[in-house]
């Protein structure tokens, strides 16, 4: 674990306490935590439709809430405007969205990525990559909205990505709770994004919880429940 120079850095006894915590905490939601996995894996069963409202969550997830996000995309698909819509009849149902007019346009841009000869091809498309890694550079790449942060989240809630970190405050500030890193930065570029996962990575492994377990904890911690 890395440390902090500042005058709050941990002695080492404050910082066996706050991973004993931690794991105890793991101890008491792990069932939980694990269930919610079985959970994201069990989406690729399901058909295209399903797999594309977890894109469009992930979208819409920067500088909002999970649950506001995820109510609005339960929104557009029972307005059927989620597969069909134009990007102004989805801005409309992203009022408590921020930047929900980009957002509305990044959903029609991902959906006409996806879309041939008139459906939904991303299953097909995600099961093309046999490598995980690869995949999700191509998301970055080529999916407008997409950062790290919300590739790594739309792959691991299908069950495509337990080895990606997701940098939101939440992970980053328990980090820097328990001295991962040294600071919550402003913004991550590609390169520190890659170097806080290695080092959460190398954590998880230090503390005997898997990374995508953690990440599940580290946000349970937050909210006070499990969520997405």
């Amino acid at each position: 674990m890395s440390s902090s120079n500042s005058s709050t850095e941990l002695s080492p006894l404050e910082q066996k306490k706050a991973v004993e915590e931690l794991q105890a905490l793991y101890g008491e939601r792990r069932s939980a935590i694990h269930q919610r996995l079985r959970e994201f894996r069990e989406i690729l069963d399901h058909n295209d439709d399903d797999v594309f409202a977890e894109l469009c969550f992930c979208l819409l997830t920067p500088q909002s809430s999970a649950k506001t996000c995820w109510a609005a995309v339960s929104r557009l698909r029972e307005r059927s405007l989620l597969f069909k819509g134009e990007a102004n009849e989805i801005q409309l149902q992203l009022n408590d969205v921020r930047f929900g007019d980009s957002k509305a346009k990044y959903i029609v841009e991902a959906r006409a990525t996806f879309t041939k000869d008139g459906k939904l091809h991303l299953k097909t498309h995600l099961s093309s990559f046999t490598n995980p890694f690869e995949l999700r550079e191509w998301m970055v790449e080529n999916v407008k909205g997409l950062g790290y942060k919300e590739a790594s989240h739309f792959l691991r809630n299908i069950g495509l990505g337990e080895e990606f970190a997701i940098l939101d405050r939440h992970i980053l500030r328990n980090l820097k709770r328990l001295e991962v890193i040294t600071e919550v930065p402003v913004s991550i570029t590609k390169k520190r994004y890659l170097e806080i996962e290695e080092k959460l990575r190398h954590f998880s492994r230090e503390v005997g919880i898997p990374l995508a377990d953690l990440d599940l904890l580290f946000w349970s911690r937050e909210t006070g429940w499990i969520f997405k």
